[in-house]
């Protein structure tokens, strides 16, 4: 506990040295209680990197295995494949309220939630958002997996497409870009038709573009009934008016539909490219 004490110490003395805002020293400090509620002031990630590869590899399949197994995208892996993606996966904490990412930023890495759940939140551009809530064993990042698939990617991390909040206090696991490359390598070996059906059915990125069709398609909709309805009111107005030669006054388009406007539909998300035959 002395230790801990003279840490705390150390960390206030800093942050009055660097004159930062009470609110950020208050972030801090609830991330530093979290952490050590968990870990008790133990450094995990340097305590694993310091012991032997085997023993290391171990331990992390411990903490990690369940978790992995969750996830339905890695349903199919064989034990060695596991084991490499263990060995990979770095522990993180995240406090509550905290910002994991924001839209608009770099995907440098890929998040499997052990404890605790979060919300993404997509605005397309000044838009009403699109949200999901994310519980444990769900993860969040998929955009760098599709990036990792693409054996020409090895520049240029890709954009997030949303916002991510932790709502409550999190525990993570994460792969990050170099790391997920070589796991993603590794899928090559899988049946690709059945991967990317896995894929898009848990991946956020197709979810948000599903329910932008379904938005759009119910506008479309609500735009043709509503110019339906004025069509209506139009030519009842203009019932029995007619000109010299007993036709109407008014033609309404033609043949009476809807002008027609170029319907921007959102983007289909990238897929991973497991072909084969890079």
């Amino acid at each position: 506990m002395t230790q801990v004490r003279v840490e705390r110490t150390g960390v206030e003395r800093w942050m009055i040295h660097r004159m930062l805002p009470e609110e950020l020293r208050a972030r801090v400090r609830r991330y530093q209680q979290y952490k050590w509620q968990l870990t008790r002031g133990v450094e995990e990630e340097n305590l694993l990197q310091s012991l032997p590869k085997d023993l290391r590899r171990d331990i992390t399949r411990h903490l990690c295995l369940s978790l992995l197994k969750s996830v339905p995208m890695f349903e199919k892996m064989d034990s060695q494949l596991f084991d490499a993606l263990c060995d990979r996966l770095k522990p993180v904490l995240h406090t509550e309220k905290s910002c994991i990412i924001l839209e608009g930023d770099p995907v440098d890495e890929m998040l499997f939630i052990m404890r605790g759940n979060l919300t993404t939140i997509t605005t397309n551009a000044g838009e009403k958002g699109i949200a999901f809530d994310l519980k444990a064993g769900d993860f969040c990042g998929e955009e760098l997996f599709t990036w990792a698939s693409n054996p020409c990617s090895y520049s240029g991390l890709p954009i997030s497409t949303r916002t991510v909040i932790a709502q409550t206090e999190v525990e993570a696991f994460v792969l990050r870009a170099a790391d997920l490359k070589f796991v993603a390598t590794q899928f090559r070996n899988l049946h690709s038709r059945q991967f990317q059906h896995i894929f898009r059915f848990y991946s956020l990125q197709w979810k948000t573009w599903a329910a932008r069709r379904i938005q759009a398609a119910w506008r479309r909709y609500h735009e043709r009934k509503l110019y339906k309805s004025l069509h209506e009111a139009e030519d009842g107005l203009q019932g029995g008016v007619t000109d010299e030669a007993g036709t109407s006054k008014v033609e309404h388009n033609g043949e009476g539909k809807a002008p027609k406007k170029l319907l921007l539909l959102p983007q289909k998300p990238d897929e991973p490219n497991f072909n084969g035959e890079d």
